[in-house]
């Protein structure tokens, strides 16, 4: 079953200082983090904040060049978490056709914030992630708010830390 999420927002692991992207279900019941790259991180926050460039950077040239060859992002999928690496699928339309593209998962949320498209996260990932060992603090991370999930994510050990690739 396919979850719709939003992004929540950005954090940065203290320890390793790699950007974090957390999304959220509607209900704010369910949140997955995903650590990605810093250029991609930058790709989300300017999106996110409406912030404009005088050229356009690489996922905003992604995006112009879909609307100009009239293909539209209708949705992103992040469908699978194997070997601590989270893989997603961008859902294309064009004439009534439908295309997938394979994706890293920060780079389909980059380009979904620009084509306001729907950011899905099948349910099997979430609970892939859900089943982190945070050593002493084994609560389930669905339950959690905004600040018990910073809390949790600021105050993991090294080894707890930095568990999911780029």
């Amino acid at each position: 079953m396919l979850i719709e999420m939003k992004v929540f927002g950005l954090a940065i692991d203290p320890i390793t200082n790699t950007p974090i992207v957390i999304l959220k279900d509607l209900d704010e019941k369910k949140a997955i983090p995903i650590w990605i790259g810093l250029f991609e991180a930058s790709a989300i926050a300017t999106e996110l904040e409406k912030i404009s460039f005088s050229r356009p950077m690489t996922h905003d040239l992604v995006s112009q060049i879909l609307k100009t060859l009239e293909v539209e992002i209708s949705k992103v999928i992040i469908n699978d978490l194997k070997n601590n690496t989270f893989f997603a699928v961008v859902y294309l339309e064009r004439d009534g056709r439908t295309m997938t593209v394979d994706s890293r998962p920060s780079d389909a949320i980059a380009l979904a914030l620009r084509a306001n498209a729907t950011i899905f996260v099948d349910e099997k990932v979430i609970e892939k992630s859900m089943s982190l060992d945070f050593g002493k603090q084994t609560e389930d991370l669905r339950q959690y708010s905004k600040e018990r999930l910073k809390d949790i994510l600021e105050n993991l050990s090294p080894e707890e830390f930095g568990k999911y690739k780029m």
